[in-house]
């Protein structure tokens, strides 16, 4: 059947303009109207959706129950589509390199060794992600989790990271890569003088990035402690002295977030290791288990200890300098003042790797200790 109308003659190299699709669409309609059902969903099936009104005659039936037994075979997962590792022309926006995509807390279970011989399985939460070159769709981030699962049974912390990085850069053909293993690891702390003893839980995360060909081995530590202000130690004493005053000088909660680099090939740095060095730079660590005996020697190694942020960024440097297994270091500290309404802060860094110019707006929010 064919219909006469009158449509102007357009030159198609030019893009369509308003009136241009008007007349298309109408023309389009006047046909589907009085097409069979079949010859419109041989054109498109879509075009039926332009008539209003009209039941969907070309919809087809399909089978609303769960097939449990069907297989998926090689053959049938050979014609799946796969948008994600499609051509350059499948990208939106910018054709550029992305730095970083993947996946972020996809939680497994971990075994690590500790300094002591003993080993224990923790919950960790992974991130990992690799570089995207401009020409290519996407990843296929699936493979970053078959990786570490392909892996975490069979050896130990760092050693999975590096055998799922190999995997992966090696799958989804990336120069780039960085994986990052978050966890909260239990310690035995012994009380100041009761003799009682806790778990302290530590904020770790090991890091492992590739970049340029070089490998780079870093580990994060959240360290908690008490800062005692040294000029209100000094005036809480004056007022006790010049006028026989009570007075209490103000401390609080601090936490300060050390990262390290380590020689990829170099000696085991422990997280016991790390651990003790930020203890002997800065003793006033938060308690577990508290005696009024406790309480009363908390309060005197305070007291042996007043510290302002600034103190807090140069004794943890002191002390990472004197080991030789650490090389680029960052040290963030924040003292969440009992005082003022807002926090002391300070940041702290040595070596290429963590000499960041700029720092992320929420950083300190997140040292916030929840405990």
């Amino acid at each position: 059947m064919h219909f006469a109308m009158n449509i102007p003659t357009r030159d198609l190299s030019k893009v369509p303009d308003r009136q241009a699709a008007e007349a298309a669409l109408a023309l389009l309609r006047q046909w589907a109207e009085t097409a069979d059902p079949t010859e419109v969903a041989l054109l498109d099936p879509a075009v039926a959706r332009l008539l209003p009104g009209r039941d969907l005659g070309n919809y087809p039936e399909l089978s609303r129950s769960y097939p449990a037994d069907f297989v998926s075979d090689e053959a049938y997962r050979a014609t799946l589509p796969d948008l994600q590792n499609g051509p350059a022309s499948l990208i939106r926006g910018a054709k550029e390199q992305i730095q970083h995509v993947g996946i972020s807390n996809f939680r497994l279970p971990i075994r690590f060794h500790s300094r002591d011989g003993g080993d224990q399985t923790l919950e960790t939460s992974i991130t990992g992600s690799v570089s995207l070159e401009a020409d290519k769709k996407g990843i296929n981030m699936s493979r970053i989790m078959r990786s570490f699962y392909k892996h975490a049974e069979k050896t130990f912390s760092f050693e999975v990271m590096e055998a799922a990085l190999s995997d992966y850069l090696k799958d989804l053909d990336s120069m780039d890569a960085r994986l990052q293993m978050r966890f909260s690891f239990p310690l035995r702390i012994e009380s100041l003088r009761s003799g009682l003893s806790g778990y302290q839980y530590y904020d770790i995360a090991l890091e492992l990035v590739q970049s340029e060909g070089v490998r780079h081995k870093v580990m994060h530590l959240d360290y908690v402690y008490s800062s005692t202000c040294p000029c209100s130690l000094e005036l809480s004493e004056h007022a006790r002295q010049a006028r026989g005053q009570l007075a209490t000088p103000h401390s609080q909660r601090s936490v300060a977030r050390i990262s390290v680099a380590t020689d990829p090939d170099g000696a085991c740095l422990w997280f016991e290791d790390l651990i003790e060095h930020c203890r002997g730079a800065v003793p006033t660590e938060t308690q577990v288990m508290v005696k009024r005996e406790d309480e009363q020697a908390f309060a005197e190694l305070n007291a042996a200890n007043p510290i302002f942020v600034e103190d807090a960024a140069r004794l943890f440097c002191e002390a990472l300098q004197k080991d030789a297994r650490i090389k680029d270091f960052r040290i963030v500290a924040s003292h969440q003042e009992s005082l003022h309404s807002h926090d002391a802060i300070s940041v702290l860094t040595q070596g290429p790797l963590f000499a960041n110019k700029s720092l992320d707006p929420k950083l300190f929010s997140t040292l916030i200790h929840q405990g």
